[in-house]
């Protein structure tokens, strides 16, 4: 098991972000950790019909499973790493596993046609 399912396990037996689950992911993401988990806590990761869409600093990213379109995911990370993960991938991930995340019955083909 390596330390991305572990600190996933910890979350989803605990239904919510404890000390010790934030302390895990913080070590195995370092600053990537600590904005994935600020970003749950602001309700920024949105769930539509379609996508997982994750809210940054100036734009809104597409979080499929492990992958998302960032330039951190393109340009610095390996994508052969379980545990490399950006910054969007990392709070998807949390927010699934503790049920926070903001939940939209539209799909975002819809939102975007508005932004």
């Amino acid at each position: 098991m390596n330390a991305v399912e572990a600190w996933e396990r910890t979350l989803e037996a605990a239904g919510e972000l404890t000390s010790e689950a934030a302390d895990t992911i913080i070590d195995t993401h370092g600053d990537r950790g600590v904005t994935a988990i600020e970003a749950v806590g602001e309700r920024r990761v949105k769930q539509y019909r379609d996508f997982t869409v994750v809210v940054g600093h100036s734009e809104e990213y597409v979080v499929e499973g492990n992958a998302c379109r960032c330039a951190d995911s393109r340009y610095n990370l390996d994508p052969d790493d379980p545990e490399q993960l950006c910054w969007h991938v990392v709070a998807a991930k949390v927010a699934r596993r503790i049920d926070a995340v903001d939940h939209h019955d539209m799909w975002y083909s819809e939102v975007r046609e508005f932004l």
